[in-house]
């Protein structure tokens, strides 16, 4: 932008003397130097200054001294001393005239008509018209920028272009601006500049005297200034000038390159202020520049990637030109490229035979210095980033030199391992850079070398990611075409995202596939990869088991027959955490690989599966059995990874059970004992704790444990494992000082053989277990279960109960699967005892009801009734799981096999599958509702038990029902509502006096807590599958457990969507029950859908009324009239129409009665009499005592005749309707 090359600019000596005020630097400065500052200095020296110190005082001397011996200092001084207010009026009049006439430059108030030109009026011109002459001139050029909108323009004007008077020009600006800072704003002044010629001399001088300046003038510059700065000459001339701006105070440089990024605009001026910054230590790894243009097209700012890149596009548009900017840099980097190079590959190869030359000869590859190996990776990236995202074009010396420096030899260091990967992607990136054959060989050459080094560098860089596996894999992603995943992987390596034409790999993948990797050769040297030790997420880059990976997955080993099942193996034992994300897909792929072949032509083309030999020695010493002492020699990731494995196998085997069925192969299924030898809902519980670490990895095993062992995930075992891990328990553990396994198995076992005489002292040792934490337990899993058939004797404590089902919960967390073998086996009955049957988990799957044969007396102990019922649900669970998977595994191969052996025979159809999911369906159908009846037939009393009750009878499990209802609240909220945990009997006894105690002894009883029990089972598996509630109810029960069921299980409300269906059945019992059971879900559930249906009810039984003969009628009418009491008194509205129908009822009998000669009027009177009062009447009617029935003994009913006993209910059945409305009342 410099007209004139002899301006001196001021030195960033003398700027930084000035910004400090450092007296002593400005002494020294020369004449030339001083004279440049003069107008500051100046006004320093006459103004009035706000420091009274004596320190400013003694400067302020020097300052005058220094400027005693300069001529220029009298005209400044003559300038200093005009009326500036006056001044400033009149030129605030000439901008109001120049607005009125539109800009014109007609008449003018600062100066009057020129005689001569204007750089001759100013040399003739006092102080005063000196300083008009060049404030008309500057307001000019400030008024028509400020017109121009945005669009340059370049001013001529004598009086900033003569070269006479640039320095009293400079000095009439500087005192200007300096005196007038409201008219003449230094930002808009130095706008103005850059429109005049030697603008930037200028505007260094004035930002020069007024130092503080330099930052608000930056920064107005760079926001006025283009987006493109090289595109015109306006840009240019700005950037020019903040270079010179810069180059004055180059300690400001940096932050206003930082402003140039953060305003998106001048990208010229950033790249010319990096290449003129010149740090104080320089960096040997990497330049300013490099750093600089990687920054800009690397980083995360896409607005100023985008920015920077149309500057990268635009200027090589352009022809090259020394003055451009982008070619300076790209000259720089070059430079900085060619010194990096060895020192034999430093030039240009000027023709082939010195190439090949250089190829063949092996100080050709003496290799790149250890010092400038990460210099030569991040100049590679920035190449990258300028080609691949600036869209740069090299030019043959650039593309010869990158070609030289990316086929060079580095040091085994991992710096050399990154170098060699950037150069490989480089070259898949950009495959253009080899054009020539000779450079196709210097290319292959260096692949080959790679090959070659690849396992010295690994083992000589001491890491484990090296370009070896990188090489493997992108031969691998070549033989399978997948060409997006080698773009996929050169730009993530790279490190940038690069628009790469899969057209363009055509010749990398001819050299990979045909000269460099075959297929065959990719498979045998993969299998010879070592594993990578303790593989985990921390290890980054591309790694063998990217590699085995991709081979597996393109079935590149089974192709060619190469076993690879001991490298994944191996692999999967040499991991820890963090989890890596390669293992579980690599776990899949391999999975696949096994069940499914290459191709249908060869079937047997798959690979091996893990041995169960091999699988049990991972698992070796965490048993479930020894869990908690043993210590595997297998990490715990390892571990949780071969489960996985097994689980996702057995899932894929059933998956593929049809295909496989087509092909007549069967993989072989692992067995299930090797599944009992492995802690699954241990290593379930291990993974929970490390769920960050492992990834998707817990997930995943949650997902299968769903699945194929749903047993493993009953809520309720969720929920109390949460109560194992809380707080609480935590707190309670801080408690144990003593060693963990402070008792051995012995102590326990002797312990328990002496329950009944020494129960403090196992009482002492429950409570130190209970302190131990799940794994810790596990040792005294086979003490606990062991002897659980002692503490049915009698006058076993019940706390010692209570504190074995604690033991046992917490174990279930662990080990549930081998704890509920034991358990069963422990519970048997004293003769299975002595005959040493012991059953298997295989045999608990295939009929759970087994859990239910146990000793009788643990029906009736509660602690271990909730042991039964927890493992009952779960071998429900686990039966229909297995019955699923064994249907699916057996289908498909017996359809195969049939169709084979009926080929050739006709009229012999295949077995429709839905006959045996049918079977399968019924038969869990009949298993469930097996369970659901034994259950409920535990919950009816025994002889001894009825008559501790004190009634006897199925009326007394009703009495003890109503008994709940008919307490107060406070004694309702005493005692615990029906249908839940019963807590504790002394708390209740007390808290309701020894009346109450006597009125609930029923309720007290071990019978009533094993009854809630099994209630709370039973509602969980209505609520689980309707369908059984339905089974069950149409099976029928005990009359007597009806109170009991309804009240006891809260989703008996569904019943009443199935009571319509089971009144239409023919069968009397079926109807009797229906109704009986609907008596008593009215009570329970008084809704307007019970209604609806009690209505129907007593429609059906009109309807019987009618067609049944003689027997059947009393067979049916005697259970179900004492059912319409039930409705009356949920429902009052259906009085007239039981009212009716009992008055049906009685005269059908009546009628009866009357053909056998016997006197019944009274009995007609009396129901004519009952069916016209309304309840109102029958309340205020004081001489309904009168009518009380007479009392009949029990002999005198079972000895009347059928008709006569209907009567005497029918009776009985207005009179109970009768009281229960007055007592309403």
């Amino acid at each position: 932008m410099t007209d004139i090359s002899g301006l001196q600019f001021v030195s960033p000596y003398a700027f930084e003397a000035m910004q400090k005020v450092d007296v002593v630097r400005l002494a020294a400065l020369s004449d030339p130097e001083l004279r440049l500052l003069l107008p500051c200095l100046v006004r320093m020296a006459l103004c009035a200054p706000a420091d009274q110190s004596n320190a400013w005082a003694q400067d302020k001397k020097l300052i005058l001294r220094l400027l005693s011996g300069v001529e220029a200092v009298n005209s400044i001084v003559a300038l200093l001393s005009v009326d500036f207010h006056a001044l400033e009026q009149d030129a605030r009049k000439e901008q109001q005239l120049r607005q009125k006439a539109g800009g014109s430059n007609g008449e003018s108030i600062l100066v009057s008509q020129l005689q001569h030109g204007l750089t001759l009026e100013f040399e003739h011109s006092d102080p005063l018209r000196r300083l008009r002459l060049a404030l008309s001139e500057l307001l000019a050029i400030m008024n028509k920028v400020a017109d121009s909108n945005g669009e340059f323009f370049l001013k001529s004007s004598e009086l900033f272009e003569s070269p006479v008077y640039l320095e009293e020009v400079a000095d009439v600006l500087c005192i200007l601006q300096a005196e007038l800072p409201s008219l003449l704003p230094i930002v808009d002044v130095a706008e103005a500049l850059l429109h005049v010629r030697n603008g930037d001399w200028f505007l260094c001088l004035l930002v020069a005297n007024v130092p503080d300046s330099f930052n608000e003038v930056c920064r107005s510059l760079i926001k006025n200034g283009e987006r493109q700065d090289e595109e015109s000459v306006g840009g240019r001339r700005r950037t020019e000038a903040l270079r010179q701006l810069c180059q004055m105070n180059p300690s400001q440089a940096l932050n206003i390159r930082a402003m140039v990024v953060e305003e998106c605009h001048l990208p010229g001026l950033g790249v010319a202020l990096t290449l003129d910054y010149k740090p104080d230590c320089a960096d040997e790894a990497v330049s300013p520049l490099v750093s600089y243009v990687s920054g800009l097209l690397l980083g995360t700012n896409g607005k100023v990637r985008t920015w920077f890149g149309l500057f990268i596009r635009n200027g090589q548009q352009r022809k090259r030109e020394s003055s451009s900017v982008l070619w300076q840099m790209r000259r720089q980097l070059l430079l900085e490229l060619v010194a990096i190079l060895p020192r034999s590959r430093s030039t240009h190869v000027p023709n082939d035979t010195e190439l090949h030359s250089e190829i063949e000869s092996s100080s050709g590859y003496s290799g790149l210095r250890e010092e400038h190996v990460v210099k030569a990776s991040a100049l590679l990236r920035l190449y990258c980033a300028l080609m691949g995202i600036a869209g740069l074009r090299p030019t043959d010396e650039e593309a010869e030199q990158l070609l030289q420096l990316m086929t060079s030899r580095p040091p085994a260091t991992p710096a050399g391992v990154r170098f060699v990967s950037l150069s490989f992607c480089k070259l898949l990136a950009f495959p253009t850079l080899v054009s020539t054959p000779e450079q196709e060989q210097l290319m292959v050459m260096w692949l080959s070398w790679m090959i070659k080094e690849e396992e010295y560098f690994e083992s000589a860089a001491g890491v484990s990611a090296s370009f070896g596996e990188m090489l493997l894999l992108v031969a691998m992603y070549f033989h399978s075409n997948q060409l997006s995943a080698i773009i996929e992987l050169v730009c993530s390596t790279l490190g940038m995202k690069i628009a790469i034409k899969p057209s363009s790999l055509n010749k990398m993948k001819t050299i990979f596939t045909h000269e460099i990797f075959t297929e065959q050769v990719v498979t045998g040297h993969a299998v010879r990869v070592a594993v990578t030790n303790n593989l985990s997420a921390n290890i980054t880059g591309f790694l063998p088991i990217h590699c085995i990976y991709q081979l597996l997955k393109s079935r590149a080993f089974t192709k060619h027959k190469v076993s690879i099942k001991d490298w994944i193996f191996r692999q999967l034992c040499e991991t820890t955490t963090p989890l890596h994300t390669q293992l579980l897909p690599l776990i899949d792929v391999y999975i696949n690989s096994i069940l499914t072949p290459a191709s249908k032509a060869n079937p047997e083309a798959t690979n091996q599966p893990i041995t169960e030999q091999e699988i049990l020695n991972v698992f070796q010493g965490r048993a479930e059995g020894d869990g908690g002492k043993g210590r595997s020699q297998y990490s715990i990731t390892t571990q949780l990874l071969i489960l996985y494995y097994i689980l996702s196998y057995e899932e894929a085997l059933l998956a593929n059970t049809k295909a496989l069925a087509l092909m007549q192969k069967k993989p072989k299924s692992y067995s299930a004992a090797l599944m009992d030898q492995i802690p699954i809902k241990y290593l379930i519980h291990q993974a929970q704790g490390l769920q960050q670490e492992l990834g998707g990895l817990h997930s995943a095993l949650l997902r299968l444990l769903a699945t194929n062992y749903p047993h493993l995930c009953m809520v309720e075992d969720w929920i109390c494992e949460e109560e194992v891990t809380g707080t609480l328990p935590l707190l309670r553990r801080m408690l144990l000082t003593t060693p963990a396994f402070k008792y051995s198995q012995m102590q326990v076992h002797k312990a328990f053989q002496n329950v009944i005489q020494s129960g403090h002292r196992l009482m002492r040792i429950l409570e130190h277990l209970m302190l131990l934490s799940a794994g810790d337990l596990i040792p005294y899993a086979e003490a606990l279960t062991g002897s659980m058939s002692l503490l049915l004797e009698d006058g076993v404590s019940r706390r010692v109960l209570q504190t074995v089902n604690k033991l046992w919960m917490v174990l279930n967390i662990v080990m549930p699967r081998r704890l509920w073998v034991m358990t069963v086996n422990a519970l048997q009955p004293s003769v299975k005892l002595l005959r040493q049957h012991r059953y298997t988990q295989n045999d608990l799957l295939v009929d759970p009801l087994i859990v239910l044969r146990c000793d009788p007396r643990v029906f009736r102990c509660p602690p271990l009734m909730d042991i039964t019922l927890h493992m009952l649900n779960g071998y429900l669970l686990a039966s229909k799981a297995y019955l699923n998977a064994h249907l699916k595994e057996t289908a498909e191969f017996e359809r195969q096999t049939q169709t084979v052996s009926n080929l050739g025979l006709t009229g012999q159809p295949d077995t429709p599958e839905v006959t045996r999911e049918e079977l399968k369906n019924a038969l869990l159908a009949a298993q469930d509702s097996a369970a659901v009846q034994i259950l409920l037939e535990v919950c009816l009393p025994s002889f001894q038990e009825e008559q501790q009750l004190g009634a006897g009878g199925s009326d007394s499990l009703l009495r003890s029902v109503r008994s709940v209802s008919s307490l107060s609240e406070r004694e309702q909220a005493s005692a615990g509502a029906l249908q839940g945990p019963l807590g504790s009997q002394q708390a209740k006894a007390e808290s309701m006096g020894p009346q109450g105690a006597q009125q609930l002894d029923g309720l007290l009883s071990d019978l009533r807590e094993v009854q809630c029990l099994i209630c709370c089972l039973l509602h969980q598996m209505f609520i689980a599958d309707p369908n059984i509630a339905k089974l069950v109810h149409f099976q029928g029960y005990p009359q007597a457990l009806l109170p009991l069921t309804v009240a006891g299980i809260p989703s008996m409300h569904i019943c009443l969507d199935f009571i319509p269906e089971l009144l239409a059945q023919p069968q009397l019992e079926k109807q009797i029950f229906a109704i009986q059971l609907l008596s008593h879900l009215c009570t329970q559930y008084a809704l307007p859908k019970s209604l609806s249906v009690a209505r129907l009810a007593i429609s059906v039984m009109g309807t019987l009324l009618t067609v049944l003969m003689h027997a059947k009628r009393f067979v049916f009418f005697m259970p179900t009239l004492p059912c319409l009491v039930s409705f009356c008194r949920a429902f009052p509205p259906l009085y007239d129409d039981v009212a009716s129908l009992l008055v049906q009822v009685g005269q059908v009998c009546a009628a009866d009665v009357a053909t056998k000669a016997r006197d019944i009027d009274p009995f007609i009177a009396r129901l004519q009499y009952f069916s016209e009062k309304t309840k109102e009447e029958l309340g205020s009617d004081m001489e309904l005592s009168k009518m009380a029935l007479p009392k009949r003994s029990t002999e005198e009913l079972s000895g009347a005749d059928p008709d006569v006993q209907l009567c005497y209910c029918v009776e009985a059945t207005f009179m109970d309707i009768i009281r229960f409305s007055i007592q309403g009342l």
